[in-house]
């Protein structure tokens, strides 16, 4: 039997992952790339193109190259934890090189169309446009994978601020913005303290003559450098938090993070002390905003009343003059023009199961890669995601009954109306190291910490202790990966060396937990393990 014909549309980090999943699987899979070249949201272009995703020319990563690798590939040891986004992009050509992707690649290939055949209750097969140097060809193939991302549409909300028409000044939105030059000596206001929003006050500043930085409800400001001078998701992203998460109330966590951000800069005091608790929304990255307010370089401001034709009047009644207005207001709701209006496919909620997979379709051979705003990295998110699905659609995997996984959604959705704000960043929201669990589960690759604890105590330690790197969903089951063990117990190494470029007489690794605490812990479980053995 020919392998199945898998559609990946898409070649940015999740759509590089999903081709290499799909040849792992034994699958043949088509990329449709819509751009001139691969990196997706991380290539940056001099110039923002419409319907493209556009990235800043200092744009960094949020997360630690430790924690965003593909799970068999980790970054080279000399590579910075926090990358730049021309460093990511020299790991994705590293990437596509090393797993021979690029022939699966078609670039300037725009999908048009995405429809189920009409026989497609029994093949599960669909028919799929693509134009190419203004052609149209068509195609069939059994699976699709969308890994368009989110990042393309701009939401640019001027309805909610009068005054915006009579502007007589710039205004554009983050999604435009590429570097700070042709703003030297401005009046800016940066309008949004997301990621984005932060990330060019705080550029912009050097240059500008005075940047404001306006928000409605203010937000918690994490660091990227943590205690011991460690990234902060590989001290705070590992098992034993997670277990200790479970155990602790919700107001005690919330207590716990907000006394610990506080203590770097009070909140309060420098008037970003938000209206909802810490794990209500998503927080913020900045190692720099506190530097920025403190010498002036940035003067928070409460949301606009409106503007005039020259100023800003905010709603405490200041008024300040402008030159430019940034919004940096994120993104419009996810579409997909090229899929049939079909409730099967998708229907007006944008319901899917796990995030993956629509929920009523006749047959599981549609998902949906890396649509989803985890609280960590991205790139092994999606790529684990794409393991599970290419598993689903070669038969190997089953998913539940539809009421099963309604059932499923349906609790999701009333946790995090729940537990978040009503905002679109949160509706999508994941905490890392649950739902890769989640996934990991569902094809039998999430380490077992019982069997490792007894046979191999060293690397049970590490994953348990240690940071939850990807890595650690290759040690077993589908897709093993004969280096993963190797990667996690040298994973320190790789996150220290870059740092170390001025050699000391005296060697003392940092832990991110207290060794006595650890060595309890290890004690403790194993204990329990030989109860629950005998039990």
């Amino acid at each position: 039997m020919p392998p199945k014909r898998i559609a990946v549309i898409g070649a940015g980090v999740s759509g590089l992952g999903a081709i290499k999943i799909c040849l792992e699987e034994g699958l043949e899979p088509t990329c449709f790339e819509g751009s001139h070249d691969i990196g997706g949201l991380w290539r940056y272009e001099e110039k923002a193109k419409s319907c493209r995703p556009s990235v800043y020319e200092s744009a960094t990563s949020n997360t630690s190259k430790e924690m965003t690798a593909y799970s068999d590939y980790p970054f080279p040891d000399h590579f910075p934890n926090y990358l730049h986004n021309s460093r990511i992009m020299e790991y994705l050509r590293m990437y596509v090189q090393h797993f021979h992707l690029l022939k699966h690649i078609q670039f300037l290939s725009k999908v048009c169309s995405v429809r189920k055949r009409s026989d497609f209750s029994c093949t599960g097969q669909w028919d799929v446009i693509v134009e190419t140097a203004g052609k149209q060809k068509s195609y069939v193939f059994d699976g699709i994978m969308v890994c368009s991302g989110l990042y393309s549409d701009p939401f640019l909300p001027l309805q909610n601020f009068p005054g915006i028409k009579r502007f007589k000044g710039q205004y554009i939105h983050s999604w435009e913005y590429k570097n700070p030059e042709k703003f030297r000596g401005k009046k800016i206001i940066v309008i949004g303290i997301g990621n984005s929003g932060t990330d060019l006050a705080i550029e912009l500043s050097h240059v500008a003559s005075q940047v404001f930085l306006s928000t409605r409800r203010g937000a918690w400001i994490w660091n990227r450098v943590w205690d011991n001078g460690m990234p902060a998701d590989t001290v705070l992203f590992t098992r034993f938090n997670t277990i200790l998460t479970r155990f602790y109330p919700t107001f005690l966590i919330n207590r716990w993070a907000e006394n610990k951000l506080n203590a770097r800069f009070n909140h309060d005091v420098y008037g970003l002390l938000p209206q909802h608790r810490f794990l209500s929304h998503q927080a913020t990255f900045s190692d720099d905003l506190p530097n920025h307010i403190i010498s002036g370089r940035i003067l928070i401001k409460p949301n606009v009343r409106e503007f005039t034709e020259t100023s800003a009047i905010f709603e405490d009644g200041t008024e300040e003059d402008l030159d430019v207005i940034i919004f940096a207001t994120g993104y419009a709701a996810f579409s997909f023009p090229f899929l049939e209006n079909n409730s099967t496919v998708l229907d007006s909620h944008r319901s899917m199961f796990k995030f993956v997979f629509p929920p009523q379709l006749e047959k599981p051979s549609l998902a949906f890669i890396g649509i989803l705003q985890p609280v960590g990295a991205t790139m092994p998110t999606s790529e684990l995601q794409s393991r599970w699905a290419v598993r689903v659609f070669k038969g190997l995997n089953k998913l539940p009954s539809v009421s099963g996984m309604m059932d499923d959604i349906r609790k999701k959705r009333e946790k995090i109306e729940k537990e978040f704000l009503n905002n679109p960043r949160d509706t999508r929201r994941v905490q890392y190291v649950d739902y890769m669990d989640e996934i990991a589960s569902e094809i039998g690759v999430k380490p077992n910490l019982l069997s490792l604890f007894l046979w191999d105590p060293k690397l049970a330690k590490e994953i348990f202790f240690g940071p939850c790197t990807p890595y650690q969903y290759r040690l077993q089951g589908p897709g093993k990966w004969a280096g993963a063990r190797r990667a996690i117990l040298t994973q320190k190494e790789r996150i220290i060396k870059p740092l170390r470029t001025r050699t000391l007489s005296r060697d003392q690794p940092p832990y991110s937990v207290p060794f006595w605490l650890k060595s309890i812990c290890a004690v403790l479980l194993f204990v329990l393990t030989l109860i629950i053995i005998k039990g």
